[in-house]
């Protein structure tokens, strides 16, 4: 099997995005995800959206810095509902968002996949709790459920692992450990079943703790 790799990217501007979409391109990942986080909403999303050949992934994850544009719940999704109407493949929505029946919804009606994720930032998460998030991002429809937790051990990445390699023939499972700890979840998982896994464009690049340049990554798939 192939691993599949997508590389995260964070732009500030239009001109950023642009360039870091082209070098995604050229390093072959199998999707990009661009994160709109602190984009102004007035962007031109039609361009980046057909902007090469590599599917992407439209998502809002961080809440905003000083100086960004800070958007509101429903701000949020009027302007991920927009990167699906510009041509994005694939758009991200919190399991806990306010409007994810609604955005489902709309993106079916445009043909747009939808993502549908859950994040832990600081713990990983017993196996019922992962069950239980399992089946209510499966309830949604959504076409991917992703599932994303932090490692705190080296055990926390067997753990999920195992998890994914029982649940991944249920749906399109995007499942692995953030932080340090969490690098052998984010190389094994697609091993495991998931159905894609997360790297940054370049060391420097990352957008999240403990991701590893989709450059490394290749190399040790080739071990492997």
């Amino acid at each position: 099997m192939k691993p599949r790799i997508c590389v995260s990217l964070l732009p500030k501007n239009f001109r950023e995005t642009y360039s870091l979409i082209e070098r995604a391109e050229k390093l072959k990942a199998d999707f990009i995800e661009l994160r709109l986080d602190h984009l102004e909403p007035k962007i031109n999303l039609n361009e980046l959206a057909n902007l090469g050949n590599i599917p992407k992934i439209a998502a809002i994850l961080s809440p905003p810095r000083k100086g960004d544009f800070a958007l509101s719940k429903l701000d949020q999704h009027k302007f991920l509902i927009k990167a699906a109407k510009s041509g994005f493949q694939y758009v991200d929505t919190a399991l806990d968002s306010p409007y994810l029946k609604e955005t489902i919804k709309k993106l079916k009606s445009l043909n747009c996949k939808s993502i549908v994720s859950f994040h832990d930032f600081n713990r990983p998460l017993p196996l019922i709790d992962l069950q239980k998030i399992l089946k209510k991002e499966i309830s949604t429809g959504a076409e991917v459920c992703k599932i994303v937790t932090t490692a705190k051990k080296i055990q926390d990445n067997l753990d999920l692992l195992n998890f994914i390699s029982k649940k991944s023939s249920e749906t399109n499972l995007v499942s692995f450990c953030m932080g340090k700890l969490g690098r052998v979840s984010r190389l094994l998982s697609p091993y495991y079943g998931s159905f894609f896994t997360f790297a940054s464009l370049e060391q420097g690049y990352e957008t999240a703790e403990g991701q590893i340049s989709i450059q490394d990554m290749k190399q040790v798939y080739k071990l492997l």
